[in-house]
């Protein structure tokens, strides 16, 4: 699965991505690309994860790894939206 942006398009557009982003934001939206009938869902589950990771995070618990992932992408798309 291709990305809809390549993503050194994306690293010269917003140079504050890093690579850990740009990993997860690949991964997620090839995720939401892969089946059309479950984009909506597979973007909501994403993003209540990364706000119950920021939640953990802010207690200092140590975060899994699908935690990890959906905390990156929600990053790289706050930062990619500015801010």
């Amino acid at each position: 699965m291709s990305l809809p942006v390549d993503p050194e398009r994306l690293r010269r557009q917003f140079p504050s991505l890093a690579d850990e982003d740009l990993a997860a934001f690949a991964e997620i939206t090839g995720r939401i690309l892969a089946d059309p009938r479950q984009r909506g869902r597979v973007l909501a589950d994403t993003m209540s994860l990364a706000q119950r990771a920021r939640e953990k995070q802010a207690q200092e618990a140590a975060l899994e790894p699908e935690e990890r992932l959906a905390l990156a992408y929600a990053g790289a798309i706050a930062k990619m939206q500015g801010r």
